[in-house]
């Protein structure tokens, strides 16, 4: 996945069995059932995909971290907090859009307070 196009994909999600708590993943991280995270047949480790439940509209972003055989039933292999967030685990599968995110769509995080307004704010 390289240049300027973007990764988009719909099909069905599935997610992790809790019996692979702790096991390693691909990438060698181990696999935590309460991190966003994901297994992709093809993207590479590190990418964040935007994962939209099509039937409720839920989405989170994940992080590829593992792979996953290609498959004819499924396009990806969400961890159990993604799952939760999307809706998925009474079912166990659901219909998803997947899209990958560039560092530009990637929300911002929060600036961290000054050391400055630290202080400020204990000495008063």
């Amino acid at each position: 996945m390289s240049g300027s196009k973007v990764y988009i994909a719909d099909g069905k999600a599935s997610f992790y069995s809790d019996k692979m708590q702790g096991r390693p993943t691909a990438s060698g991280e181990r696999y935590d059932k309460t991190q966003l995270t994901a297994a992709h047949a093809s993207l590479p480790f590190n990418t964040r995909v935007l994962v939209t439940n099509t039937r409720n509209g839920k989405s989170v972003v994940v992080k590829v971290n593992d792979r996953m055989s290609r498959s004819r039933h499924t396009i990806i292999d969400v961890s159990r907090a993604a799952a939760l967030q999307l809706d998925l685990v009474r079912e166990g599968v659901g219909t998803v859009r997947v899209k990958e995110l560039k560092d530009s769509d990637l929300p911002q995080q929060e600036a961290p307070l000054a050391v400055s307004e630290a202080e400020a704010t204990t000495k008063e």
